[in-house]
């Protein structure tokens, strides 16, 4: 029964979120609740909750103050100069433009955590793809493709937990995977590249088409038109979600006038088009661009930068936790950029919008993980799954491993898949003469697809910055993600690094 009510609780969230019958925070809340008083949890399911819900509240904290402090950054238009220069060296081409979020996120990726990939590279991108008019969903799915692809790598946390698990040593899992871990990031860059084409295309025919003549090489100056229209505009353009009368709603989470006069919300909860492709509106109207905004600090470039940078190393070298680490460079930034009080409470109720999100949503997240473990459900499907496996399959555990791991990373954590599931797999395996190793290394094709799961708090911090509804990014990840993970495992098997017995 825990079995059945697992996975008919996952296809119901699955469903409602992708056919935005609910939002996610609701879905994930509700649809746990329902199913996990079906399963018997009585009002032990309070207990259960809490219990998971204290275990992410430092990420939570992370989140909220990640925010804020990337939030001041941009609008104090410290990120303006790296907008001009990136659109100098990409031309203006939405091709280009997504090919280096790629680039840039498979740079950052290489530090092995998910939540300073997103946040740098949303912090650099996201100003460029709302400037050119481009989908930030097209931003979203890149940058999950490329980091969930690279998760692999020896010092991140999917290979240590399976070399800690079955007791192996992690190079011997991840250096046999190099040419799965390329065959994947080749794919990703396939994607990327169509990806590119489809908004340009979509751009064109929106009328603000990337422009070239083969005789002169010239191309539309878009940067020309933010500035023009910009001016043109004027007070038409819409204030952010959540601003005071007198502040300056921009940021993530802001609203932009679209081309044909209506308003479109750019921030979590934001609509979209049919196909997914979450418009942002005009970027040419879009405050958080605009180069006349109030809290433009041009006199503290040198300073915002210099602490920027002092953050990001001591995120790298990890001296500090994470959330007290953005604690401090928050208000520092509030008390230097920003020293009337007044001043203070307009820039973080500017930004309201995108904390509540994100922190609701992670919070959210603690019911389905803890009704799911404090059920039993978790366990009962793991081991439905191994019972299943019939005996003629035995040669093939390795494959079977690494099929399993696409959807039991995706709905259940890491942890709960690599030190409870992965050694009984591992066990059952070599009965038929596979090696601990193998089945390791098929163990972690499944990661591009568990990086998009709603139960990854990094995956909801990329979403909420770059104001792009969760539905939306899953119904275009998603089936790219599986693609990736399947092509990992092809090419490990078919280089012998993930055996057959």
């Amino acid at each position: 029964m825990l079995v059945i009510l697992g996975f008919a609780m996952i296809a119901v969230f699955m469903t409602l979120i992708m056919t935005k019958r609910l939002s996610p925070i609701l879905a994930l809340i509700l649809v746990p609740t329902i199913f996990g008083l079906f399963a018997g949890a009585g009002l032990g399911i309070g207990e259960m909750v809490m219990d998971a819900i204290a275990s992410m509240s430092s990420t939570a904290a992370l989140l909220l103050f990640a925010i804020i402090y990337f939030g001041i950054m941009i609008d104090v238009g410290l990120f303006d100069k790296l907008v001009e220069f990136i659109l100098k060296v990409a031309g203006n081409d939405p091709v280009k433009v997504v090919l280096g979020t790629a680039l840039l996120t498979g740079a950052v990726s290489l530090d092995g955590d998910g939540s300073t990939t997103f946040i740098v590279v949303t912090a650099a991108m996201l100003p460029i793809y709302q400037r050119l008019e481009m989908s930030p969903v097209v931003l979203t799915c890149v940058a999950g493709l490329i980091n969930g692809t690279l998760n692999i790598v020896p010092w991140g946390g999917p290979t240590a937990r399976a070399s800690s698990a079955l007791q192996i040593d992690a190079n011997e899992i991840f250096v046999p995977m190099v040419p799965s871990l390329v065959a994947g990031l080749l794919v990703c860059f396939v994607f990327t590249y169509v990806l590119g084409i489809s908004e340009r295309r979509r751009l064109a025919k929106n009328g603000v088409a990337w422009a070239s003549d083969r005789g002169s090489n010239r191309r539309r100056d878009l940067v020309g038109a933010v500035a023009g229209a910009s001016t043109t505009a004027g007070s038409s353009a819409g204030t952010g979600n959540g601003a005071t009368a007198g502040g300056h709603g921009h940021g993530f989470g802001s609203t932009a006038s679209a081309n044909d006069g209506t308003t479109t919300e750019a921030g979590p909860a934001s609509g979209s088009d049919t196909d997914g492709s979450a418009e942002t509106g005009s970027g040419l109207t879009n405050t958080a661009l605009d180069p006349n905004r109030a809290t433009l600090r041009p006199q503290l470039f040198w300073f915002n930068l210099a602490l920027t940078v002092a953050v990001m190393v001591l995120l790298i070298i990890d001296i500090l936790p994470l959330p007290y680490l953005f604690m401090i460079g928050t208000v520092i930034a509030l008390i230097v950029n920003f020293p009337k009080m007044k001043d203070q409470q307009e820039e973080l109720a500017s930004h309201a919008t995108a904390i509540i999100s994100v922190v609701a949503m992670v919070m959210a997240a603690g019911v389905l993980t803890g009704v799911m473990s404090g059920t039993g459900m978790v366990d009962a499907m793991a081991a439905w799954l191994v019972d299943v496996i019939p005996n003629a399959m035995g040669p093939y555990m390795a494959v079977i491993t690494g099929l399993l791991s696409i959807p039991m990373t995706f709905f259940m954590s890491n942890d709960a898949f690599y030190f409870g599931i992965l050694p009984v797999l591992a066990e059952t395996a070599s009965h038929f003469g596979i090696s601990a190793a193998d089945m390791a290394r098929a163990s972690i094709t499944g990661q591009p697809v568990h990086m998009q799961s709603p139960l990854v708090p990094a995956i909801l911090l990329l979403v909420s910055l770059s104001g792009v509804e969760l539905g939306d990014h899953h119904k275009k990840v998603l089936w790219r993600a599986l693609i990736v993970a399947l092509v990992m495992l092809a090419v490990g098997v078919a280089v012998g690094v993930i055996g057959i017995g």
